[in-house]
């Protein structure tokens, strides 16, 4: 397995979600801007809201910054032990140790993108390869640790 490779797919595909973010709440300030007038408390209103989805917006955007400041962290070391940025084989998937960005995929193989805070990532921190451990009564095996 190429971790760099790997690394390379999560840094495009958190890149594309903070530039998504930046661009709604661009678009969303020029619109909120559209909406001043003077005919009173009705566009008040819709300014408010406007400014509150500003808010949520900008809430999502630095919790993807933070994934990304993670994800920029990561060693592309092999490890003997599950950490963070280790690339883990159990026996029922591929899992990454970095953000959670969800599914990706890298030569045809699906890798599973998950935080170390997950429940996942927390049940194998610090085992190695052979060693097995259970979540949700379902026990897994780690096959390889790159």
């Amino acid at each position: 397995m190429n971790k760099e490779e790997i690394l390379s797919i999560l840094k495009a595909k958190i890149n594309e979600k903070v530039q998504n973010f930046e661009n709604l709440i661009s678009e969303t300030r020029a619109s909120n801007n559209d909406t001043k007038s003077s005919m009173g408390d009705k566009y008040e209103t819709g300014r408010e809201m406007l400014q509150q989805e500003i808010n949520n917006l900008q809430r999502q955007l630095n919790e993807a910054l933070h994934q990304q400041n993670i994800i920029h962290k990561l060693s592309v070391e092999v490890s003997e032990r599950v950490k963070n940025g280790a690339l883990v084989k159990t026996d029922k998937g591929l899992f990454y140790i970095s953000a959670s960005l969800g599914e990706i995929k890298c030569n045809d193989k699906k890798i599973m993108s998950i935080s170390e805070e997950s429940p996942l990532a927390k049940a194998m921190f610090g085992k190695k390869a052979g060693e097995s451990f259970t979540i949700n009564t379902i026990q897994q095996l780690i096959e390889v640790i790159w």
